[in-house]
């Protein structure tokens, strides 16, 4: 492949599987751009991109990248577009690329829930196949204290809305992100969310902050004087546990944690594999040498 990088609005970020793939500017950072936990975008004022400018860097694309299959839109809240906006970029997509396969984006809460079952449906059609939902957490302490801006019961509406739309779902949680205080919490409700409304692959990431996040994450959190205790990889392999030995949904999911953050490297389905991955976590936890290095993790 020979691809000239368009000029994007940097930082640029995706999800780790869209690393060799086309990115599309249809959106400059997050509408919502709160959450404690994320740093990505708060360097940058949200807005929508003319049309017209994302047109012309889906032509300058395929004057370089004819047989781009697979298509990321950025940046990290695309789906906040109106539907007949995102309709017109996917039509313009399909229109250029002969190859065109699944065309992914990330998506909110609010953003799935905001439109309707149509619009979802609309969006499939026309070649959306693919969001990434951050779930972070399903207990409602701590959605509240990483100002998520959703509750479990609309992650999970979300969620089920985009499968019965045809998206296939990738959900993402946070190992961590509860302190040593609340990681039970934590825990249980992940666990409820993720059984009530199976996405088609779950990951897990492990709590990482930059030093100018931290002093608002803690503050946040220990607003009603529970303290925030970082977890180490003890205690991030003992949740590791507990989530995957309550994880039982009714559909097939693709499990991973093999993200840099995570400190141990995890693969299968669930539930048919979730005997497995508890054997390789207990081994871990007795000092099988199978942790990440720390100079290797990262986000």
């Amino acid at each position: 492949m020979s691809f000239a990088p368009l000029q994007y609005d940097e930082p640029l970020y995706r999800p780790p599987s869209e690393g060799r793939n086309l990115i599309i500017q249809a959106t400059i950072g997050c509408s919502f751009n709160r959450c404690t936990f994320c740093a990505m975008y708060k360097t940058k004022h949200f807005h929508a991109r003319p049309l017209a400018d994302v047109f012309d860097d889906i032509a300058a694309a395929a004057r370089w990248w004819p047989d781009a299959d697979r298509i990321f839109l950025a940046d990290g809240d695309a789906l906040v577009l109106p539907t007949e906006t995102l309709v017109g970029i996917l039509d313009r997509l399909a229109a250029t690329f002969p190859r065109l396969q699944r065309v992914s984006s990330y998506a909110t809460p609010i953003n799935l829930t905001q439109k309707t079952p149509d619009e979802l449906r609309l969006l499939r059609e026309k070649g959306l196949s693919l969001v990434y939902v951050g779930v972070e957490s399903g207990a409602p302490a701590i959605l509240s204290r990483i100002r998520k801006g959703a509750t479990p019961e609309r992650i999970a509406e979300a969620m089920n809305r985009a499968r019965d739309a045809g998206l296939a779902v990738s959900a993402t949680v946070i190992l961590g992100v509860g302190g040593k205080h609340l990681w039970r919490e934590h825990v249980e409700g992940t666990a409820a969310v993720i059984n009530a409304a199976p996405p088609a692959y779950l990951s897990t990431l492990q709590l990482r902050l930059g030093a100018d996040e931290i002093e608002e994450f803690v503050t946040r959190f220990q607003r009603d004087g529970t303290p925030f205790e970082w977890q180490d990889d003890a205690g991030v392999l003992e949740e590791q546990e507990a989530l995957l030995a309550a994880l039982d949904p009714p559909h097939p999911v693709t499990f991973r944690s093999n993200h840099a953050s995570n400190c141990l490297p995890l693969a299968g389905t669930l539930p048919d594999d979730r005997d497995q991955l508890l054997q390789i976590v207990a081994a871990a936890r007795k000092g099988a040498p199978m942790l990440r290095p720390e100079f290797l993790r990262g986000l």
